[in-house]
């Protein structure tokens, strides 16, 4: 018999560049449905039409046909991509009792245009709230790793799809990683930190542990 669920859930995975969520999320992904679970995996900026659009206006900023684009109007444009993304595609599926897998969300915005960038976090906050209406995801998976290795497994250089946040200095991501942590620190009951360091299988199967915990399913 497939699991009931009595609602949709939204599980989030987040880390920074090189931590391996996206292939995490798709092993979840697997797993979930073997086990009988409705899902949907998608991703942030890049879950709608008009995010791609706005992904591509990042890799023609890393590709240097645009000048650059001001911390403010990076936020504004993530907000626009998720505001687009909670009404298309994930408030649907959740109201289908669907479980929603996204690569990327709110807690990235924090990090990275936060943490990473200066922009005062409470703006930010507030940012998410309206973009949202209010979503916050009930589990969130953060992947950590130190940005040396990280960066190193991203091998950035030779990606055929850049984008301008990858490409910043190290600093940056060290700010990045500690304002993940905080931000695990402070919600620590919504957060499962995964050492994203250890072998991919290793990683996926205690995620998917947490995972399996959460949801109160016996693997």
């Amino acid at each position: 018999m497939a699991p009931c669920l009595r609602r949709g859930v939204l599980i989030t995975l987040e880390g920074g560049d090189g931590s391996g969520k996206s292939t995490h999320a798709e092993a979840l992904a697997g797993l979930l449905r073997d086990a009988g679970y409705p899902v949907l995996l998608t991703e942030e900026p890049a879950g709608t039409d008009p995010g791609r659009a706005i992904k591509a206006i990042f890799e023609r900023l890393a590709a240097g046909e645009i000048a650059s684009v001001a911390p403010l109007a990076e936020l504004f444009l993530f907000e626009a991509a998720r505001a687009q993304h909670v009404q298309e595609v994930i408030r649907p599926a959740l109201s289908r009792g669907e479980v929603v897998l996204c690569d990327r969300f709110t807690d990235s915005t924090l990090a990275y245009q936060g943490y990473g960038r200066g922009l005062n976090l409470d703006h930010i906050r507030a940012c998410n709230q309206i973009a949202t209406g209010g979503l916050t995801p009930d589990l969130i998976l953060l992947f950590d790793v130190p940005p040396e290795k990280g960066l190193a497994r991203a091998d950035i250089e030779r990606q055929k799809i850049r984008d301008a946040i990858g490409q910043e200095p190290l600093e940056f991501h060290r700010r990045v990683r500690e304002g993940f942590l905080e931000l695990a620190r402070r919600e620590s009951a919504r957060f499962a930190v995964l050492d994203a360091t250890l072998p991919a299988a290793a990683v996926t199967r205690t995620a998917w542990a947490r995972v399996c915990s959460f949801l109160g399913h016996v693997s």
